[in-house]
C-alpha cells in the first residue's frame, strides 16, 4: 500500500483535536465569552470557535448559532484545515464553494464568513475562530489582524483547558478549585442565563411576525431587559468569584489598542448617550501577554465608571502607552472622588455618596473586578482624583 503523508498528517491532528476533551462536552465558559467578544468587535451576529473532526465541525464555543455542531459538508471552516491561512468569503451566494449550502440557501442564511486557523503549539490545525453575517460585508487588513489574534487567544484557552485537565488527573487543589468555578458557572448558566436566552431567541421570532408589529413596541423591551439581566448575572459572578479559584493567568501576546477598541465597543451604548465625545489618544501597537476578553472586560469597567459618573458635557480620554511599561489610562472631567473615599474604591459592593445620592446605576463592583483581573495579569490598577476629575490607569507588565 503507498505511504500517503496527507493521511498520516490528518490521523496526527485528529489525535491533537482530541487530547484537548472538549469535543461532545459542554462549551468552556471562556471560549463562549470568546465568541461574544469578537461578535461585537466585528457586529455580527454570530461568532464561533469551529473544531473540525473527521466528519463533522464542533463549536466549542459559540455566540448567536443553534446548533451545537454541523456535517462536515456544509461547513466554511474545514476549507481552512489545508490552507493554513485566514479565508474571507464576502458574499456566500456569489461564491461556487458555498452558494448551494443549505446554510446558505436556508437557514441561518450565511452571507459574510470570516475565519482564521486555530494552530496549536505543535502546529496542528485544530479548526477555526470564525465571525459570520447574514449580510455580505467586507473586512479590512486590520480586522483580518485582530480575527487572527483571536484565533491564537482560542489555541492558548485550548492549550490552558488541556492542562487543567491533566493538573485535574494529578488531582492538583488548584485544578480542583477551577473545576468548581467552572461547575458554578455552568449551574447558573443553565438555571438563569440559558432560559432567558432560549426567551430572548423566541421573542426574536416574534419580533419578525409582520402580524405582531402593533406588538413590537412591548417585545422590545423584554428583549432588552433580558439580556441586562444575563449581564448582571455575569457582573455579579465576576465580581464575588471565589478566592480559591483563580482567574485565567496571562496568554499570548495582545496589542493593547485591540484590548482598549474591544473595551470601548462593550461601552458603546453608554458613549452614544453622550454630548461631549470620547477621545482616543491610542495607536501605539504595545504587546502585552494578556487573556483578551478578560483583560477588555476590566478595562470596559473602568470607562463604564467614567461614563456614568462623568457629565455628558465633559471631556472623558482614553490613552494607552508602552513607557515604562505598558499602560491604559482613563481620564475623565466628573467632579471627582472625596479622599476619604479614595481608600474603599476597591471593596465590594463598595459605592460613594455621590453614587447613592445620585441613583448611578451599579452594585460597586466593577473597580473590584477591574483590579482582580489586571492583577491576574500580575499588573495594577491605581486611582488619583481631586476636584478637577478621576484618573485611573491600568499598568501591565510588557510582554516578552
Amino acid at each position: 500500500m503507498e505511504h500517503n503523508p496527507r493521511d498520516e498528517d490528518e490521523r496526527a491532528r485528529l489525535s491533537a483535536l482530541r487530547s484537548y476533551e472538549v469535543l461532545d462536552r459542554p462549551r468552556p465558559a471562556v471560549l463562549d465569552d470568546l465568541t461574544r467578544l469578537a461578535a461585537s468587535m466585528f457586529d455580527t451576529p454570530m461568532a464561533a470557535v469551529s473544531l473540525i473532526d473527521r466528519d463533522r465541525q464542533w463549536f466549542a464555543g459559540s455566540h448567536g448559532l443553534a446548533d451545537e455542531q454541523t456535517p462536515l459538508d456544509v461547513s466554511f471552516c474545514k476549507h481552512i484545515i489545508p490552507a493554513k491561512r485566514p479565508l474571507i468569503v464576502p458574499d456566500a451566494t456569489r461564491d461556487s464553494r458555498f452558494a448551494d449550502l443549505p446554510n446558505v440557501i436556508g437557514k441561518p442564511n450565511i452571507r459574510f464568513y470570516a475565519g482564521a486557523p486555530i494552530v496549536d503549539e505543535d502546529g496542528h490545525t485544530l479548526g477555526a475562530m470564525c465571525v459570520i453575517d447574514d449580510r455580505p460585508r467586507e473586512v479590512d487588513d486590520a480586522q483580518v489582524r485582530n480575527l487572527v489574534t483571536f484565533a491564537g487567544q482560542a489555541a492558548v484557552h485550548l492549550k490552558a483547558i488541556r492542562n487543567r485537565l491533566r493538573m485535574a488527573d494529578l488531582g492538583d487543589e488548584l485544578a480542583r478549585a477551577s473545576k468548581r468555578e467552572d461547575d458554578l458557572v455552568a449551574t447558573i448558566t443553565h438555571e438563569l442565563r440559558t432560559p432567558v436566552a432560549s426567551i430572548q431567541g423566541y421573542l426574536e421570532i416574534l419580533g419578525d411576525q409582520e402580524d405582531l408589529a402593533p406588538y413590537r413596541r412591548l417585545i422590545e423591551p423584554i428583549h432588552r431587559n433580558g439580556e441586562r439581566l444575563v449581564s448582571m448575572v455575569d457582573h455579579l459572578l465576576a465580581g464575588t468569584r471565589p478566592a480559591e479559584a483563580p482567574l485565567p493567568a496571562p496568554v499570548g501576546p495582545v496589542s493593547l489598542d485591540t484590548v482598549v477598541a474591544a473595551a470601548a465597543t462593550s461601552c458603546r451604548p453608554l458613549v452614544a448617550l453622550r454630548a461631549e465625545t470620547v477621545r482616543m489618544e491610542c495607536g501605539a501597537e504595545v504587546p502585552v501577554r494578556a487573556d483578551l476578553s478578560h483583560l477588555a472586560h476590566a478595562v470596559a469597567q473602568v470607562m463604564r465608571n467614567a461614563l456614568l459618573f462623568t457629565p455628558a458635557d465633559r471631556p472623558i480620554t482614553i490613552a494607552t502607552g508602552g513607557t515604562p511599561q505598558p499602560w491604559v489610562e482613563v481620564r475623565d472631567g466628573g467632579i471627582g472622588i472625596p479622599a476619604a473615599e479614595l481608600p474603599y474604591v476597591f471593596d465590594r459592593f463598595y459605592r460613594g455618596r455621590h453614587a447613592r445620592d445620585e441613583a448611578i446605576p451599579g452594585v460597586g463592583l466593577g473597580l473590584t473586578i477591574a483590579r482582580n483581573i489586571v492583577g491576574a495579569h500580575h499588573g495594577t490598577v491605581t486611582v488619583d482624583s481631586g476636584g478637577d476629575g478621576t484618573t485611573v490607569r491600568v499598568t501591565l507588565p510588557a510582554a516578552a
